[in-house]
């Protein structure tokens, strides 16, 4: 009777749960070929699915998976700057990106993955003065969003277009008498100074520490199969 009752106990739900919720974070690293085949076919099945006001926070717990094979099955063919641009913007989804953004090292993220985020931050600072008030930007915030800024790549990379025209809304905060959107919009302008002259260097307005690139394809996992 007793190890009915143990067994019982062992079985519960919440455990199921828990070894189920082990298993899916395991897939979500993508730490083998299997894994990175299960979390391809997962987000495929998410995408047809569709995103709503309900499952987004999944869509961006999905962001942080490092591999771009499964990032494109996620995207399939829409536009990755739009990709997340239904969702009415929050508090929760705009931390979240500026979190994204802080944790990933330059050059360390597939740059549709970027795109996504990026496209989120369009939507919610087109009127900097309402992003604001959703989610209130400081100094790290636009620091790590512009630490993703490539020189060499010009003012047309689509990436640096839209980090560009993030940085110019939230600058429009100046001339509003509160100080910390004071100090926010002269960051802004700073940085996007520096990036347009040659002569500057974005480690004399952005720390140093939050410029160390990487490279996502490093340490990818390839899937069993692989198409071009």
């Amino acid at each position: 009777m007793a190890e009915d009752v143990l067994k019982e106990e062992v079985w519960s739900a919440e455990s199921i749960y828990r070894v189920e919720n082990h298993l899916i974070n395991n897939m979500f690293a993508c730490r083998t070929p299997d894994a990175v085949e299960a979390a391809i076919t997962y987000t495929r099945f998410l995408r047809k699915s569709g995103l709503t006001n309900e499952n987004y926070p999944l869509f961006l717990k999905l962001l942080e998976m490092d591999n771009h094979y499964v990032i494109d099955s996620l995207i399939g063919a829409s536009d990755p700057f739009l990709m997340l641009t239904p969702i009415q913007p929050t508090k929760h989804l705009l931390s979240t990106c500026f979190r994204l953004l802080t944790n990933w090292h330059p050059g360390g993220i597939y740059p549709k993955t970027l795109s996504i985020v990026l496209g989120v931050l369009q939507a919610a600072y087109s009127y900097a003065k309402d992003g604001y008030f959703v989610h209130k930007v400081g100094i790290n915030d636009v620091n790590n969003l512009g630490k993703h800024l490539n020189k060499d790549k010009g003012q047309q990379d689509p990436v640096n277009r839209a980090i560009l025209d993030i940085l110019d809304r939230i600058s429009l905060l100046e001339g509003q008498g509160d100080e910390e959107m004071e100090s926010i919009a002269r960051q802004c302008n700073m940085i996007r100074s520096h990036f347009f002259d040659k002569r500057k260097k974005m480690e004399d307005t952005i720390p140093q520490v939050l410029l160390v690139k990487s490279d996502y394809l490093v340490k990818e996992v390839l899937p069993v199969n692989v198409f071009e």
